[in-house]
């Protein structure tokens, strides 16, 4: 143990006083919650600005369709009215001269009693915010008109369209708010994908130095390849449990001051489970790092087999939408307990709706007999990996080495 505490003091240490130790600790965070708060009030924020052309026979409807483009809301565009007798030819000039971003061409219904056809050339296939802003006004206007002949007064289709309130209540009856919840369990999720990444390549990194500068040798001199892994994972997750508390006192600090403003809250079980998943995970995927750091020579090499580490990270991120939508689902519920999904998938569950309490448990059990396994095959790849220079190994030969050791 005494080995074991010097090579993880120098680890830990050797990091900690580093300035990228610093500028990660501030950047990360505010990096990963700016983004994601900031694309999120820039969606809710951003209308539709374009110029369109709108061509019709019958002017009310069109007039009404202006109305609500020109100042709905998520739209303020500027709508020219144009008879039914304007040539195409001359529409597709404006756009290709810039002078129009689109135009829509209102065709009336053949049968009475049909909706009429509607047709949009916008300049650019991609714009989909200018055809979802037309799309909607469409479906207002045609419902207006709709409740309208069936003698419906404006002021009763006003109160019928009006958006609805609806008041989130959470499970112990207090008010909440999705969107902020949403957002929280987001960075959560994307700030543990990013630390597990990070330190767990961090430990292969070093070892890959140390090869390359032969520090093994000495090293070997005095202490196990066992007490040396170790040291360096241990010494490289302590530095990563600093990082993460300083963020997770930072949050609960924030979230105390701003969270009765903004709608933000952190709970403690979030807190604490994230603090524990890390742990977890980093544990993992370090250890399958050393592995991978003992067998390779270069960082070249190192990134040719990140796939072994980055294909369980991204099956994590294709099951970020179902189980946002559904955390309680029988797939949520499944991948959610996969060893190498744990500390995502799970925490992420828990910061939306609490699982069972015996789900998070087998979670982590499951995860601590992985972690176990997976140390028992890096220990041994790494006792004969770290001493091999200059040669790619393949797979008889790392068999050969678990047999070795």
């Amino acid at each position: 143990m005494h080995n074991i505490w010097l090579i993880a003091k120098r680890e830990y240490m050797e990091r900690i006083r580093t300035k990228a130790f610093l500028i990660a600790t501030i950047l990360i965070p505010t990096l990963m919650g700016g983004g994601v708060f900031g694309i999120a009030t820039l969606a809710s924020r951003s209308k539709a600005t374009s110029h369109v052309a709108v061509v019709a026979s019958q002017p009310q409807p069109a007039e009404d369709l202006k109305k609500d483009l020109e100042n709905g809301k998520d739209s303020k565009m500027t709508v020219d009215i144009l008879p039914a007798s304007t040539p195409r030819a001359s529409l597709d000039r404006k756009i290709a001269d810039k002078q129009l971003d689109g135009y829509l061409v209102i065709t009336p219904a053949g049968v009475v009693g049909q909706r009429p056809s509607f047709d949009f050339t916008p300049r650019s296939s991609a714009d989909i915010t200018t055809s979802t802003a037309i799309k909607d006004a469409l479906h207002t206007v045609l419902m207006r008109e709709y409740l309208g002949d069936r003698g419906v007064s404006a002021a009763e289709t006003a109160a019928l369209m009006a958006p609805v309130t609806l008041n989130i209540i959470g499970k112990n009856g207090e008010r909440g708010n999705s969107k902020s919840s949403f957002y929280v369990a987001y960075v959560l999720f994307f700030l543990m994908y990013m630390v597990v990444l990070l330190y767990g390549m961090n430990v292969a990194r070093s070892i890959i130095e140390e090869k390359t500068s032969r520090v093994f040798e000495v090293l070997l001199a005095t202490i196990t390849p066992d007490e040396l892994l170790a040291g360096k994972i241990l010494g490289v997750g302590a530095v990563g449990l600093t990082q993460v508390g300083i963020w997770m006192i930072a949050a609960g600090l924030l979230a105390a001051r701003a969270g009765a403003m903004s709608g933000i809250s952190l709970s403690v079980a979030q807190v604490v489970f994230f603090i524990v998943y890390f742990a977890l995970g980093y544990a993992l995927y370090s250890s399958v790092a050393a592995a991978l750091g003992a067998m390779t020579n270069s960082e070249q090499e190192l990134q040719q087999l990140n796939m072994f580490m980055m294909m369980p990270l991204f099956l994590c991120m294709g099951m970020l939408v179902p189980i946002v939508t559904n955390p309680n689902s029988m797939l949520s519920r499944i991948v959610s307990e996969i060893p190498f999904c744990a500390p995502l998938l799970m925490e992420l569950r828990i910061s939306i709706s609490m699982p069972q309490p015996w789900e998070i448990a087998l979670s982590i059990g499951l995860i601590l007999v992985t972690i176990y396994a997976v140390l028992w095959i890096s220990s041994r790849i790494y006792r004969v990996g770290i001493l091999m220079y200059g040669k790619k190994p393949n797979l008889p030969e790392i068999l050969r080495w678990l047999k070795y050791s």
